[in-house]
């Protein structure tokens, strides 16, 4: 099977007490410890401290996290050099940069819209893998970016690509990547906090009724399609999620909708919008590929079938992305101009509707 290998993350994620819930599209990109320190432990600086603790990570590493604000004692972000006490409660985000495989440098065309020493921006085309996994070792935006930093003289190990987030394979859009582990710690506790100021378009299938609306719903694994997620009404399965959306115009048999999350859930958008009869146009995993709404003519299907061959993907692009930037403390934000098969359906739409 070589399906895009973000579209379901690792269920087995580090947390220490099962006390947070970390958004799926992020999950094993973040560690989060809870720790209650011991009542015979001596004073020590708490990152030698974290160090003893989580031998696997580096003292730089924990010393950025600490510079990033992403260790809290007792309520408060502290410095590398605070001394733990007995019964300080302490609280950890850190930062997972994939380390699994071998990332190779490869010459692929990206297009990256900002980069500085801590961070680049990219928009990324539809049917990228975002990660090197199973079915998809190479030929990803990891790969393409390694290639990237070793052309300009830089590092290109892992620990210089370093995803704060995903995108599914076949969405088009907005990511950003951390250049250096205090970058990384940063950018990671705006997302974990969802700070971040991200609105995704989508064409579903269907006149959306109301103009503005807001779909809630657990969403876990479908009960039958183990390739699909499901949204349960009454909260028995999956995690709470949540989908904001407003029309942007109608196509009578299709809508555009901007959407904005509430929460990360894997395949949240396709799967609310399924939960309430609009499934994503073209969506095959979720059965968006064939005619769901319009009249049962000739003529008409084969129009879908021309709009199909236009937009061979499901319709979701990552619109925009803003976020503190972790050395200026300056805001960022970007937009991502609909990508060219998403605007040729819209023109095939209006054309269709105006004859």
């Amino acid at each position: 099977m070589t399906e895009d290998n973000e579209d379901f993350l690792d269920e087995e994620f580090l947390d220490a007490n099962n006390s947070v819930d970390i958004d799926d599209e992020n999950k094993g990109l973040y560690e989060h410890l809870n720790i209650t320190v011991d009542g015979n432990q001596e004073p020590l600086r708490i990152d030698k401290f974290l160090f003893n603790f989580r031998q696997n990570s580096s003292r730089n590493k924990i010393s950025q996290t600490c510079r990033a604000g992403n260790v809290v004692v007792n309520g408060n972000p502290v410095k590398q050099n605070y001394r733990v006490k007995p019964g300080d409660q302490i609280s950890v985000l850190l930062t997972h940069p994939p380390r699994e495989n071998t990332i190779i440098p490869q010459d692929i065309p990206i297009n990256i819209v900002y980069e500085d020493d801590d961070l680049v921006v990219v928009d990324k085309e539809p049917g990228m893998v975002v990660h090197p996994g199973f079915g998809n070792w190479d030929k990803t935006l990891v790969n393409a970016l390694a290639f990237h930093f070793q052309k300009n003289g830089e590092k290109s190990d892992l620990d210089r690509v370093g995803l704060v987030h995903r995108i599914d394979k076949d969405t088009s859009g907005l990511l950003v990547i951390a250049k250096n582990e205090y970058a990384l710690s940063f950018l990671a506790k705006q997302f974990f906090e969802r700070k971040t100021k991200r609105l995704y378009w989508a064409f579903v299938w269907g006149n959306v009724k109301d103009d503005e609306g807001t779909i809630t719903g657990h969403i876990g694994r479908h009960p039958k399609n183990r390739m699909q997620m499901y949204t349960y009404v009454d909260g028995s399965q999956g995690k709470h999620a949540v989908t904001h959306y407003k029309v942007l115009e109608r196509f009578k048999y299709m809508t555009w909708v901007e959407c904005k999350l509430e929460t990360g859930r894997t395949h949240q958008i396709r799967a609310h919008f399924k939960h309430i009869g609009h499934t994503l146009f073209n969506d095959e995993r979720y059965e968006g590929n064939i005619a769901l709404r319009g009249v049962n003519l000739p003529k008409y299907k084969q129009f879908i079938k021309n709009v199909f061959d236009v937009l061979p993907r499901h319709a979701l692009h990552a619109h925009t992305l803003g976020f503190i930037h972790p050395t200026t403390k300056k805001e960022l934000y970007f937009e991502s101009p609909m990508p060219q098969d998403m605007t040729d359906a819209v023109k095939k739409w209006r054309n269709y509707l105006e004859n």
